[in-house]
């Protein structure tokens, strides 16, 4: 199933999708909730599929990726936050900040959690799992070299543009992870190509803090990482799932 945020006559609400018609639900659907009624779907109604009360990312959880930068692969998931401030949705807008000369695009796979999760084993952490979504983990890449920790690069306002919204049946294994600059082919690869999967990263996060429902983990981007500038249109595609457009200015 799909589920998403959609602007309804002036407030954002939780609906299902199905089609072109979506089903406005009283409350998130990882929750209890009842449905409200159906209202035709737009894709210009859509909004960011979430509001997490973190959004935990993973750093260099790809061999190449981690190469490419010049970097060891960690021995251990690689955890930072990046603050709710940073989230757009499908069709919103990257802002370039002038503090930074260098902006660049991560195609990444999004998990959203679905139960509390507190010291849960890899084998049962699935299970915490309500769906997924594509993610643009934006980085200003000079300042992460500069800064020496990645806070202020990773965390500009709408520096994690997420959507178009969550899919439930998805199998996290092996999923197709794209991303277009301008409908040209900057990153191919695979989550099967993943240095921990899924199932590992949610049990490593929630040995370190506990995960919420409607919690966004980020889960690291495949190799191709490149600029972006103004004008740009952004697409992140993620087999099964979708595909997020965002432009750049």
């Amino acid at each position: 199933m799909r589920f998403a945020r959609i602007s309804v006559d002036g407030s954002v609400r939780f609906a299902r999708i199905d089609g072109d018609r979506a089903t406005v639900l009283t409350g998130a659907p990882w929750g209890a909730h009842d449905e409200e009624r159906v209202v035709p779907f737009r894709e210009a109604d859509l909004r960011a599929p979430v509001e997490p009360f973190k959004i935990l990312c993973i750093g260099r959880n790809y061999v190449a990726h981690a190469k490419e930068l010049g970097h060891e692969v960690p021995k251990e998931p690689l955890l930072f936050l990046k603050p709710k401030t940073a989230l757009i949705g499908h069709g919103g807008v990257v802002e370039l900040p002038p503090e930074s000369a260098r902006v660049e695009h991560e195609a990444e796979l999004g998990v959203i959690i679905g139960k509390t999760a507190r010291r849960v084993s890899r084998e049962s952490a699935l299970d915490y799992v309500f769906g997924y979504t594509c993610v643009c983990d934006v980085t200003a890449r000079d300042l992460q070299r500069s800064d020496g920790q990645w806070s202020r690069a990773k965390g500009f306002d709408t520096f994690c543009p997420c959507g178009p919204w969550i899919e439930t049946e998805a199998d996290p294994r092996g999923l197709r992870v794209r991303c277009m600059v301008n409908n040209v082919t900057k990153q191919d690869g695979s989550t099967s190509q993943m240095v921990f999967d899924v199932a590992a990263l949610v049990a490593y996060a929630s040995h370190a803090m506990t995960l919420e429902p409607g919690d966004l983990l980020v889960t690291g981007t495949p190799e191709g990482v490149g600029p972006i500038a103004s004008g740009d249109t952004l697409t992140v595609e993620i087999e099964r799932i979708g595909a997020l457009t965002v432009t750049v200015r």
